[in-house]
């Protein structure tokens, strides 16, 4: 079966984030993608020059629609943008019994802010609760915390085992920050912390690939995989969509990653691993 995952998120004109983003992940490894868009934004992959936040009014109705009708097997959180949105769809989701990948989007790869400063408890308080696995880069999760940011691995470790504190059932830790030859990522859980390594590549095209990652991740949870083992099959099909994005010409910023590249090798998406 091919499972049916909402992307809760805004709007990236150029493809590369956002829900241009999750629908290509999202189709790259396998699943239906839908979408109800939190925000219309304009840019590029130098930056954002505008944003637009949608009514929580009609976000909730989008969400309503596809719950009336469709049956929805994940579910994919990124931008949010104020604490009314982030409270609608925290309602709008409530007795739904499927995974919840929760991507805290804060901040844009450029530096321009996504979610308002006064935003963060509702996430935090609110919405953090409900969600399945968070996938939190290391300046989302110092935010989230109201700490200095990890440059560790045991920083790492400390600042995911403090988000576990708040709720949610699994942090996923993003290590691409630290530097150094590798980029490592932390699964914490009730269960203990494992620990999934990548090879670091030498690209600015990253723009959209915490979007793209927690996309992918919902979708293989959606597909029935365990969590560890889709977080091993996220990370690999991320790798190879950034280890591929030279065959892209997009923009002159932070490029997009390659999502198709295993469909277009002649594979047929993702296969994670064992």
């Amino acid at each position: 079966m091919i499972p049916n995952i909402l992307s809760i998120a805004g709007s990236d004109p150029s493809g590369g984030a956002g829900i241009q983003a999750d629908i290509k992940a999202i189709s790259a490894n396998g699943g239906y993608a839908m979408a109800a868009i939190t925000a219309l934004t304009a840019q590029n992959t130098q930056g954002v020059q505008a944003v637009e936040l949608i009514a929580p009014d009609l976000v909730v109705a989008q969400i309503a629609s596809l719950r009336d009708d469709i049956a929805i097997h994940a579910v994919k959180i990124g931008m949010l943008g104020s604490a009314a949105i982030t409270d609608t769809v925290t309602a709008a989701l409530a007795g739904l019994d499927a995974p919840i990948v929760l991507d805290p989007v804060m901040v844009a790869k450029s530096g321009d802010r996504l979610l308002a400063a006064e935003a963060v408890a509702a996430l935090r308080d609110r919405l953090l609760p409900r969600a399945t696995v968070i996938t939190p880069n290391l300046p989302e999760a110092a935010d989230l915390l109201g700490q200095p940011p990890a440059t560790d691995l045991a920083g790492m470790e400390a600042q995911g085992r403090a988000l576990l504190a708040l709720g949610p059932q699994a942090v996923l830790m993003k290590g691409g920050h630290l530097g150094g030859p590798d980029s490592p990522d932390l699964l914490i859980a009730a269960d203990g912390v494992r620990r999934f390594d990548g090879p670091r590549h030498a690209t600015r095209n990253t723009h959209g690939t915490g979007c793209s990652l927690s996309s992918a991740l919902a979708c293989l949870l959606g597909r029935g995989l365990p969590l560890p083992q889709a977080v091993a099959g996220a990370k690999l099909w991320l790798s190879g969509a950034i280890a591929a994005s030279g065959a892209l010409r997009v923009g002159q910023g932070h490029g997009p990653v390659h999502h198709f590249h295993a469909v277009n090798e002649g594979g047929q998406g993702a296969s994670p691993p064992a």
